[in-house]
């Protein structure tokens, strides 16, 4: 069943292809009653999660079930006193339990705030102070655990701190809460949340300093229905992966919303570790229709004999995340026969730019603008450029209204948010070209964010851990272009007096970047040099290390 069309309007042309595309005005949208719920009424035993562990574990999630787990959820959020507009993080890996949690949020108008399991101490610290986390659900991890409670212990604003799948003292039991809660009430009047309510922040990576809140409202799951119906192509009655941990924005592009209000169940694949073969076996057993997974993926899926495997249930394959390398598009397509249909978007914004499926793919081209957003590259003076000219892709506001799926605020930081909005239109602070067909073509950030293996890092918040190391005097933290992952993080370091470069003490710094922030942000390279390239107001020159790393 197509859900979406009850909030769009669209036409089509003789061929089937979209023609035209607009979310309706003036909705009044919650995902968990207007759709999980609504879905859940007509069609209880419908699957809406088929979830998988690398252990062997299998639980199929119909819309009956998630309907009663997230309303008593809701009630167990309810009687500890969270409330509408209050901050409630979720640490839960690949767990179902996100699911639950998360859609109980919505119906009570808390705040969702999903976070890595890789974050450290002090990235907790900082969320936690920032957003002012008022409750913290998290997976029964004993490292992440240790990290929350030391965390919690010099800072003020968690209130309660709920474990899921097992038991610590001093934190409430999610399976037992739920277990004893009450039937659950709706909120009314003041209560009840609002499409125009903030519903979700993610964090940014933070580039020019420590990771913004980018907020997001009720409304925003309606702008990924684009995301799923026309990128990744669901199918009702389908079954669609996207390869990610929930922590990321990542889960709202391609294990949430779009997807499901396209009439496609998710295939969760919870792992511990990443391993391609053993994905490609799952695949081949779960047969899913619809598959999204960052360039990294790809590429270590490429490695093995694709042939061996039987993905013929896959009907549309999309990537986003990084750059795509012509090379994985080509071996991908003759092993399988798909064409990968790259997408780009932001934590700040639902797509921007993709390849819908009625669309031919350039290699290497992310694609063309989504019709429901006036998106275009402008030179530095704010005027359109010309094919082949690169600008910043910025998107537009159409008749004064705010565009579908684009942030409402950075939260706390009205600052930020003027900036982004500087000139009147949205700056998404990416620079690309577009050629003579209209299809867009990326270049790189404003910004010195550095992806790897499908991670946004921002090189502020390794610098800051590095500085704290007594051995630096300065540094410097860029990417290095890399077959697989895409790019590496490198550290330029200028020594302190007394300390000689030394693999050892290359390594001593690796290793305390991996215990004091998340371990993916660590240097893979680490280069002592006597100084730093800067400009004559004292800035570090980022832009020659990475020349310099290319003419290498």
């Amino acid at each position: 069943m197509r859900y979406y069309e009850r909030f769009v309007n669209e036409t089509f042309d003789d061929e089937g292809h979209l023609k035209t595309y607009e979310i309706k005005d003036g909705i009044e949208f919650n995902f968990g009653y207007d759709h999980v719920d609504f879905v859940a009424a007509s069609e209880p035993d419908r699957t809406a999660i088929m979830y998988v562990s690398d252990k062997g574990y299998e639980k199929r999630i119909t819309y009956g079930e998630w309907s009663k787990m997230s309303d008593a959820a809701a009630s167990f959020f309810k009687s500890l006193g969270i409330r509408k507009g209050d901050r409630v993080m979720l640490v839960l890996k690949r767990n179902y339990e996100f699911w639950y949690s998360y859609v109980a949020l919505h119906k009570i108008g808390a705040i969702a705030i999903p976070a890595t399991y890789q974050l450290q101490d002090k990235d907790y610290i900082y969320r936690f102070n920032a957003a002012g986390v008022r409750a913290i659900i998290a997976t029964a991890d004993p490292q992440v655990l240790a990290h929350i409670d030391n965390a919690c212990a010099v800072t003020d604003t968690v209130e309660f701190k709920i474990v899921c799948r097992g038991e610590k003292e001093g934190w409430l039991s999610f399976d037992e809460g739920v277990k004893n809660a009450p039937p659950f009430v709706r909120p009314t009047g003041e209560d009840a949340p609002k499409s125009t309510d903030r519903m979700l922040i993610f964090f940014t990576s933070g580039t020019n300093g420590m990771p913004k809140m980018a907020t997001h409202n009720f409304l925003y799951p309606l702008a990924h229905i684009f995301t799923g119906v026309y990128w990744h192509r669901v199918v009702d009655g389908g079954l669609h992966i996207t390869v990610a941990d929930t922590g990321w924005a990542k889960t709202g592009w391609g294990k949430m919303y779009g997807q499901h209000l396209g009439g496609s169940a998710q295939l969760v694949y919870d792992h511990e570790k990443f391993n391609a073969a053993d994905m490609l076996e799952m695949l081949q057993k779960y047969r899913p229709t619809t598959f999204c997974a960052p360039p990294t993926i790809y590429r270590f899926l490429i490695k093995e004999d694709l042939k061996k495997y039987d993905l013929s249930s896959i009907r549309n394959a999309a990537i986003a995340g990084e750059a795509l390398n012509p090379e994985v598009f080509n071996q991908f397509k003759e092993a399988t026969g798909l064409k990968l249909m790259e997408g780009f978007g932001q934590s700040e914004s639902s797509v921007i730019v993709c390849t819908p499926y009625f669309t031919e793919p350039k290699v290497g081209s992310m694609g063309l603008p989504v019709p429901y957003l006036d998106v275009d590259v402008v030179d530095e003076n704010g005027r359109s450029t010309a094919p082949g000219e690169n600008g910043e892709i910025v998107i537009r506001k159409r008749n004064g209204n705010h565009p579908a799926g684009l942030l409402i605020e950075y939260y706390r930081d009205p600052e930020s948010t003027a900036k982004v909005w500087e000139g009147g239109y949205y700056h998404t602070g990416d620079i690309a070209w577009r050629d003579e067909d209209g299809y867009y073509w990326y270049v790189g950030r404003k910004d010195d964010v550095i992806k790897s293996s499908g991670y946004r890092i921002g090189p502020f918040e390794v610098e800051s851990v590095l500085m704290e190391h007594p051995a630096i005097l300065e540094c410097a933290v860029t990417g290095v272009p890399h077959e697989i992952r895409g790019m590496v993080v490198k550290a330029t370091i200028v020594l302190t007096k007394g300390y000689t470069p030394s693999d050892e003490l290359a390594k001593e710094i690796q290793n305390y970047v991996k215990t004091h922030t998340a371990p993916y942000k660590y240097p893979r390279i680490v280069e002592f040099v006597d100084e730093l390239p800067k400009t004559a107001s004292g800035k570090i020159k980022r832009v020659e290390i990475r020349a310099k790393d290319l003419a290498k």
